[in-house]
């Protein structure tokens, strides 16, 4: 195969893309930055993305479409009061929007139309942040090859929490002024507004922190869903058993925690040796036990109405 001879390319991520190909003969441009949905190989000639996603980038990517829904659920269950009957609706209607969003966004990434995606694998930390890796061959002109090596694991994200937003703009207000009986005018719209500060949040949070989210989300997914857990059993003053079974969304939040809890688990271990990994999903429920033995200790209720009466 005849490839013709340039200077080598300078750089982490900078690479030549193919200009001209006529059976054995292929024709380099020069070196820069690569196309959308390519990156550079060894050799620093710009490949395109064809790989599969591997089973951690496909757990990375639920972990990130699971940070709405998570909120969605806190936010929802936080402002919905204990008399307001409309907290299973719009719980039940997040995961519709968040589901929809995501199918939306596959269905519209490369390959379009189908339910998979095409992407490069992720080598290091770096391959997220190219903008940090431009050469300067001189010291004063700067090549800039910033591109996005983790294609589309970076931006697909983007797309996604865009399609969350609105889905939530058309669908949850009319829900909420439907259903949403039991709460005063005020209070009907809170989760919708905290969703207006959250989505920004997790928009930086992605541009900024995405590559450390990649390697760090198995052990946040654990804290995470803890936290949440925690929060919410004593927002509810459940202190036994029978306050846990009394109410079905109860048994519902909690059972989404414990799929928060097994992700977490798989997404550490990575099921690389399914013998040894599956006995670790035994510790799911043990949070939340820990919790119902131990509030007896705390007595969370009595901490609340402290609080409430400013003592």
């Amino acid at each position: 195969m005849a490839v013709d001879i340039q200077p080598a390319c300078l750089g982490l991520y900078c690479g030549k893309t193919l200009l001209f190909k006529n059976g054995s003969t292929e024709i380099y441009g020069e070196c820069g930055v690569c196309p959308r949905g390519q990156r550079t190989n060894a050799q620093k000639y710009c490949q395109p993305c064809t790989e599969s996603p591997e089973l951690y980038d496909w757990l990375y990517l639920g972990f990130m479409a699971m940070l709405p829904l998570v909120l969605h659920w806190f936010f929802i269950e936080w402002y919905s009061g204990k008399k307001s009957s409309s907290a299973l609706f719009q719980h039940i209607t997040a995961l519709f929007e968040c589901t929809m969003a995501a199918i939306i966004t596959l269905l519209v990434s490369e390959p379009v139309g189908v339910l998979y995606i095409r992407s490069c694998r992720v080598l290091m930390l770096s391959d997220w942040y190219t903008m940090l890796y431009n050469p300067s061959p001189d010291y004063v002109t700067t090549v800039h090859c910033t591109h996005e090596a983790v294609y589309p694991l970076y931006t697909i994200v983007f797309i996604y929490y865009a399609f969350c937003l609105v889905l939530m703009m058309l669908l949850r207000p009319l829900l909420v002024k439907k259903i949403a009986c039991g709460l005063g005018k005020s209070d009907r719209f809170k989760s919708i507004y905290a969703a207006l500060y959250f989505f920004p949040i997790l928009t930086v949070l992605q541009a900024v922190g995405g590559g450390l989210l990649y390697y760090a989300f198995p052990y946040i997914i654990l804290v995470l869903s803890l936290v949440t857990l925690a929060v919410y059993m004593s927002a509810s003053e459940i202190e036994n058993c029978y306050d846990l079974l009394v109410r079905k969304k109860r048994l519902i939040v909690l059972f989404s925690h414990w799929l928060l809890h097994a992700y977490g688990i798989i997404s550490i271990s990575r099921v690389d040796k399914l013998e040894q990994d599956l006995p670790l999903l035994a510790l799911v429920p043990t949070p939340a036990l820990f919790y119902l033995f131990t509030a007896k200790f705390t007595e969370p209720s009595r901490i609340l109405s402290e609080g409430a009466n400013g003592h």
